[in-house]
């Protein structure tokens, strides 16, 4: 078993409370075995939604939008910055 220190507001904290005794008693553990079904519901439902969502490599789309560059990683970097450079620089009227 491992342990997990979290942080609520004290409303939702003593709502909690409550409900977890209620349902799996007033002896030890019950606030445990609450938040155990609470984050295993939890981890369920982010997994079906992952499941369902299209899987994007993003790295690869760049790779593709990249491929046909001549210039190194490094000379992009260091094109990136020299133009991040130019725009930082106050404009001077004429």
């Amino acid at each position: 078993m491992g342990e997990l220190k979290i942080y609520l507001p004290e409303g939702l904290k003593r709502e909690f409370k409550k409900r977890s005794m209620e349902v799996f008693g007033y002896g030890r553990g019950s606030i445990s075995k609450a938040a155990e079904e609470a984050i295993q519901r939890w981890v369920s439902e982010r997994e079906r939604i992952m499941e369902s969502a299209p899987q994007v490599d993003p790295v690869g789309g760049l790779r593709g939008m990249l491929g046909n560059m001549d210039e190194s990683s490094v000379e992009l970097q260091h094109e990136a910055g020299r133009i991040r450079a130019e725009r930082a620089q106050p404009r001077c009227s004429s």
